[in-house]
């Protein structure tokens, strides 16, 4: 059953566009507009809004590459403690150099990276050195003296005053960062306060995906978001500062309301003269609603969303790397939509798959894994582990079998092969598994395919997978959860360990 479509992307793109340029005329001069949310590949908007390009925002940008550059932050600390991108699975600095490189592709001019809240932790230090010796030009500022309270220290030469100015040569200058906290803010404030210590006028606008402002409090779709950010603790909230401006209700979020009146106050200093924004909401440039054309649609995709981060965090706690309060705010989201995790309608047969593995006793290691999909045309295939593959290799067959019309009992995977791989693994690698994750499944069937044409089938009705929901009842080792990523699935899994072993290759 085809997925109904929420959003337009054309009309968004109209809409979203007309409203930047309207800022940047309103400044005159220079717009610094603070980027939030991801720049490219954004695949929350896309599972929350479907019909939503993941990279509609750089085609924003690359029809105003004439007038834009970007400025690219990222926070030291994010960088040492090697922080993780969780929908590519690479870190922060790895997502920074990936940018860098798509910016180019996309023709988008950039000035430069900024290293922020600088205190030569080593790993920053490499950092700016590698992209510095491939001519990237890096600056780097130090955590700033004042902030957030002292203002005539923040507003001075001791504080945004110690930053380097990063020259800039074009009307709109985007700031951006591979993830929340990279600086970016920060890094705008910093460079108004050079500008108009060099006589030139610069303004400052916001532009973040979410939370919708103009969309009700409680619609699923800004409740996703806190569902997204549950482990930063961000929470949505009426805007009181308009409220009382305008007498209008509209939505933004906790640390934006609560940076308000301290940002306010900066930009008087800096200017010497009252700001035009009156709200949080008045320094946003969003315009996501106007491009949302099915409701409906949204709200059902959210809800889906908030039972993925939660299904998410459950794991992520089992793996200690986040904290029980996530798990209990979002397990509230979902109450307050009055969800169930089985109202994912793939989880179910998932979990029955796992107990037909333990009643037929064809498991591994004394551990049932079942796995569940959605198919494009709505129907579910379910996959189970055996001493031969795992859950996740299974159903990836199966779902396979089924979009070529190859009957079930076809082998597509070369018994050769796979007893090959199997002694690679036992009495070369001296691993201690020999069943088949499923990175090692789908170069099996590209070998396979080369000889046995129903595989060559299975293997080219792979690409018709992406997008689908997948659950799993244990967690993926590696190479299952590379598999999955590659073949751009949508995964969520109940917080189990699909092994006994605690170290897992």
């Amino acid at each position: 059953m085809p997925e109904l479509i929420a959003f337009d992307n054309d009309i968004y793109l109209r809409e979203q566009t007309r409203a930047i340029l309207k800022r940047v005329e309103g400044f005159g001069c220079k717009l610094y507009l603070e980027f939030g949310g991801k720049l490219f590949f954004d695949h929350h908007a896309a599972r929350v809004l479907p019909g939503y390009d993941p990279n509609v925002k750089i085609r924003l940008l690359h029809e105003l590459r004439d007038q834009a550059q970007i400025i690219l932050c990222i926070h030291a600390g994010a960088i040492e403690q090697k922080k993780m991108r969780a929908d590519f699975g690479i870190t922060y600095d790895t997502d920074a150099l990936k940018l860098i490189d798509d910016l180019r592709r996309w023709e988008i001019e950039l000035c430069a990276v900024v290293i922020t809240r600088y205190e030569d932790q080593p790993g920053a230090l490499i950092f700016k050195n590698k992209l510095e010796r491939r001519g990237v030009p890096v600056h780097t500022h130090r955590p700033t003296r004042g902030y957030p309270t002292d203002v005539d220290t923040i507003v001075s030469d001791r504080g945004y005053g110690a930053n380097a100015c990063i020259p800039t040569t074009k009307p709109l200058v985007v700031v951006t960062g591979p993830g929340p906290g990279s600086g970016k803010l920060a890094t705008c404030l910093s460079q108004i306060y050079h500008d108009h210590a060099n006589g030139l006028t610069a303004g400052y606008a916001k532009f973040e995906t979410f939370p919708i402002w103009n969309l009700p409090l409680n619609h699923p779709v800004n409740i996703a978001y806190e569902a997204a950010t549950a482990d930063l603790g961000d929470v949505n909230m009426l805007d009181p500062f308009h409220m009382e401006a305008y007498g209008t209700a509209t939505v933004n979020y906790n640390r934006d309301i609560e940076a308000f009146p301290i940002v306010r106050k900066i930009l008087r200093h800096i200017s010497g003269r009252e700001t035009l924004y009156r709200s949080p909401t008045d320094m946003g440039v969003n315009r996501m609603s106007q491009g949302i054309v099915n409701d409906e649609a949204a709200r059902r995709a959210a809800g889906e969303e908030v039972i993925r981060r939660h299904f998410r965090y459950a794991s992520e706690y089992a793996m200690g790397f986040v904290d029980k309060p996530t798990v209990e705010r979002s397990t509230r989201l979902l109450e307050m939509l009055r969800l169930n995790p089985e109202d994912r309608k793939v989880v179910r047969p998932a979990r029955q798959a796992a107990q037909e593995a333990r009643t037929s006793g064809k498991g591994h290691d004394d551990i049932y894994c079942g796995a569940a999909i959605a198919m494009p045309d709505g129907s579910l295939i379910t996959g189970k582990n055996s001493p031969l593959m795992h859950a996740a290799s299974s159903l990836i067959l199966n779902a396979a079998k089924q979009l070529a019309g190859v009957p079930d009992q076809i082998h597509i995977l070369s018994p050769m092969i796979t007893e090959s791989v199997a002694r690679l693994k036992n009495d070369i690698l001296s691993s201690k598994n020999a069943s088949l994750d499923l990175d090692e499944t789908l170069i099996a069937m590209s070998i396979s395919a080369t000889s046995n044409p129903p595989a060559q089938l299975c293997l080219e009705k792979l690409k018709e997978l992406r997008g689908c929901d997948v659950h799993m009842t244990h967690m993926p080792t590696p190479g299952d959860e590379v598999g999955l990523r590659r073949l751009g699935l949508h995964l969520t899994t109940d917080p189990n360990f699909a092994t006994n072993d605690l170290y897992i290759l």
